[in-house]
């Protein structure tokens, strides 16, 4: 029953993908059915492995035959893929719904014809499709698969205007998380010329040398594919992509596709150097810190929003290099921030589209006073602002609270050092995104004409991510419990 319910999470939006390009005009109820139905399934996935690993081998390439000994494609799902499941799916189908009343001729910062719904939903949908199929992949080789298949869609959808500076982002955005690819795959060769295999525990099973070789290609993959330091400034220019497809890329997918391959290289058992780890937890204090510098400069309020998607990704990667020298507790609050970071970074994206919709502009020295006319979407963005920041008892003070804690446990200097940083870098943060909040939200109005009404479609997704930013950590907690035993 659980092969049946993983397929057909799979293969409902790759056949809801096909069916939008033959609707073409028509594509946005069946876009939203077929959302829905993915949802379901995916809930029952979860419900089914909650407690009980679940494992199932499907099949092989008959050019493998004979040099591997298990077959290459099947389903996993463990706690950790039920976790990444529950931001990959509930918040893609959030995107679907926001986008039926977001890309419409009435939009004022881009106004969409329906002749472009076929395009738009399948490449949603297949992004979706790839996510989950991302997650619940048992080994190495089908999870670069659909690896690859994030980074195709996450190009179109980024140049999905088609304008020049649209066009320049897509490129950018794959040629820069190519890179990461590239390391991938060599890593990924590396371990099938030396252990035939592609299975994530086969990494113990190389040579201490070469062990190490392979954890520095797999990080670098990371490190492109969620925007880290030096691989990050293809983030902000992704921007270019209309909100609803920010909101995902940032919240659900293709980031966070990177901080999951390395949660899952950790739990899977391999034992990794303690300089890699530190490597690893360095570089993610750096990037934390890199994308912060950039906070001040930002007028764009989506790019704002990006290098805070940076640092929050760099706070997942500095739990699960905590957990890598030795906390549980530090790997659990790391992973436990995905979904925490997830729903109340979507909640802002999706406020910022909000405000785009209706004022046309995305600048924040010209947006003021608009808490009179959007009093929901000002409560949305605060609450989400909030969480974000890590004020209890919204969800990111959970899992940063976990981070931290964890890094105390470490033996040595390590753990005040951490704490010391990243209590200033939430401090600062906070106070620059409330000082941006206020900006925009109280003050006079800078434009004297009558806004336009924001449409249900998307105030009912604000309303179910606020829940969201409140129960993430409640929904999140039961399962990083199981992980790291």
């Amino acid at each position: 029953m659980v092969t049946y319910v993983a397929i057909l999470m799979l293969l409902v939006p790759a056949v809801g993908a096909l069916l939008s390009v033959i609707l073409k005009r028509h594509a946005r109820p069946a876009a939203v059915v077929v959302a829905a139905i993915t949802a379901g399934l995916a809930g029952g996935l979860i419900l089914s492995t909650f407690k009980a690993p679940y494992t199932k081998m499907l099949g092989d390439l008959p050019w493998l035959r004979g040099f591997v000994d298990t077959p290459v494609f099947g389903i996993f799902a463990d706690p950790l893929t039920c976790l990444m499941l529950l931001v990959v799916v509930p918040i893609g189908l959030l995107t679907v719904l926001y986008s039926t009343a977001y890309l419409t001729n009435k939009n004022r910062d881009h106004p969409v014809g329906s002749e472009q719904y076929g395009r738009y939903y399948f490449w949603l949908l297949l992004f979706i499709t790839s996510m989950a199929g991302m997650a619940i992949s048992p080994n190495f080789l089908q999870f670069f698969v659909f690896w690859e298949l994030t980074t195709l869609c996450s190009w179109a959808l980024i140049s999905f205007h088609q304008d020049p500076r649209s066009l320049k982002a897509g490129f950018k955005a794959l040629l820069m998380t190519s890179i990461g690819s590239a390391f991938f795959l060599l890593a990924i060769l590396i371990l099938f010329v030396r252990v035939n295999s592609f299975d994530f525990a086969a990494l113990n099973r190389l040579p201490g040398g070469l062990r190490l070789w392979v954890l520095i290609f797999l990080l670098i993959a990371a490190w492109a594919k969620a925007a880290q330091v030096p691989l990050q400034t293809w983030l902000p220019d992704a921007m270019e992509a209309p909100t609803p497809i920010s909101a995902y890329l940032h919240a659900a997918a293709m980031v966070k596709a990177g901080v999951y391959l390395m949660a899952r290289t950790v739990s899977s058992g391999w034992e990794i150097a303690p300089k890699i780890a530190l490597l690893m937890g360095l570089m993610a204090l750096v990037t934390i810190f890199v994308a912060l510098s950039f906070y001040f400069v930002q007028d764009d309020l989506k790019r704002l929003l990006a290098y805070s998607t940076i640092a929050h990704l760099g706070y997942v990667m500095l739990g699960i290099a905590i957990g890598a020298l030795g906390s549980t507790l530090g790997f659990r609050g790391g992973v436990l921030h995905i979904i925490c970071h997830g729903y109340s970074k979507a909640t802002l994206f999706f406020c910022a589209g909000a405000i785009a919709y209706v004022t046309g502009t995305r600048s924040i020295a010209g947006l003021r006073g608009l808490a009179k006319s959007m009093p929901l979407t000002a409560v949305a963005f605060f609450i989400g602002l909030l969480s974000a920041t890590g004020v209890p008892p919204l969800a990111c003070f959970w899992s940063k609270l976990m981070i931290l804690s964890g890094a105390m446990r470490l033996a040595g200097p390590i753990g005040p050092f951490v704490l010391v940083l990243i209590l200033c870098e939430t401090l600062i943060s906070f106070g620059w995104m409330l000082y941006v909040g206020e900006k925009i939200f109280f003050g006079a109005p800078v434009a004297v004409a009558q806004l336009p009404r924001v449409p249900w479609a998307m105030n009912a997704t604000l309303i179910v991510l606020m829940i969201g930013c409140v129960a993430a950590p409640y929904v999140g907690m039961p399962l990083v419990r199981l992980m790291g035993k």
